[in-house]
């Protein structure tokens, strides 16, 4: 067995309000292995970005990690220093935000930033520096790299601000890179270019990548494996495979059921009902139990992971246990 290029176990990130304690990641534990790709799926507010800043120590008071551990190869990167984790963010873990002005300086000219990028974990010269930059533009589909170079990020479109930003993430070739619905703001046929030079480089270069996103067509394309969240907790997780064909969590389930694809032409769309609860006031037990349609008074406990090989879920009634009683 290779060593996990990620291992989160039990990560809990709280932030204190006027309202109350807002846990906005609760007891989450997932890993991903060299070269592997992870989706990380749900609706706004369920906990995806908070888990990927929280990973990459980026949580700002009032927020605070409370509790777990996040090992990089095998090393617990809350136990490091702020200027060791700064060695590491950017070189060896890399993060692609969905808003590119994130990651890019409106007054810098884009080929400072891309060398300054370097410059900062790599010794090399400005001639290799410029060289890597241009390879970088390159590989993301930008058009006129030499030129694009020389301009700033105001002189591009906000479709062309992610690609550079993709490209500086890409820069110095890091062990993990985490993805923040960073394809949003693009057309199909830049996202179908990008999905692809990400699983090229996953494969070719061992690179782990975890893609958060709420568009299960991404992740069915591009991951290999999922996790779902809901109100901070992963509700299910497992191969693409597994989880997209054999939903068992009724949230899961209801996700792939609106999906448009999935609704012929004509009909209304199906969706799950009600809204996603406030993290401040979450209903006891399982949080999902006052949208699904399989509650039962046992929903107001706190449910207990089912762990089958390669599938987990977090649900007293999920829904292979209801097909082998219909079965039988």
């Amino acid at each position: 067995m290779t060593m996990a290029t990620l291992e989160v176990q039990n990560l809990q990130t709280e932030f204190a309000s006027r309202g109350g304690t807002v846990r906005a990641v609760n007891n989450v534990s997932f890993s991903v292995q060299p070269g592997q790709i992870m989706g990380l799926v749900g609706e706004s507010g369920s906990g995806k970005s908070m888990t990927a800043y929280s990973i990459m120590g980026l949580i700002d008071s009032p927020g605070k990690v409370t509790a777990g551990k996040v090992l990089f190869k095998g090393e617990d990167l809350r136990s490091l220093s702020a200027e060791a984790m700064r060695q590491i963010r950017g070189n060896r873990i890399a993060m692609i935000f969905q808003d590119p002005m994130m990651t890019l300086n409106p007054v810098l000219r884009i080929d400072t930033q891309m060398m300054e990028t370097i410059f900062a974990h790599q010794q090399v010269s400005r001639e290799k520096a410029r060289e890597m930059a241009r390879a970088a533009l390159v590989k993301v589909g930008i058009p006129s790299p030499d030129e694009r170079l020389l301009a700033y990020p105001h002189q591009f479109s906000g479709g062309m601000r992610q690609r550079v930003a993709i490209a500086i993430a890409l820069l110095n070739e890091p062990e993990l890179i985490i993805c923040d619905e960073p394809t949003t703001a693009l057309d199909v046929t830049i996202q179908g270019q990008i999905l692809y030079e990400m699983q090229k480089l996953c494969r070719e270069s061992g690179t782990a990548l975890i893609w958060i996103t709420h568009d299960l067509s991404v992740v069915a394309g591009l991951a290999d494996t999922v996790a779902v969240m809901y109100a901070g907790k992963i509700v299910e997780s497992g191969s693409v495979q597994q989880v997209l064909e054999q939903a068992w969590h009724p949230y899961t389930h209801g996700l792939i059921a609106s999906s448009p694809s999935r609704n012929l032409h004509g009909q209304s769309l199906r969706q799950i009902p009600g809204s996603t609860p406030s993290l401040l006031n979450l209903p006891q037990g399982c949080a999902f139990r006052l949208r699904c349609e399989r509650a039962t008074a046992v929903c107001e406990q706190d449910p207990v992971a089912e762990n089958l090989p390669g599938h987990k879920v977090l649900c007293f009634h999920p829904m292979h246990a209801m097909a082998e009683v219909a079965h039988d």
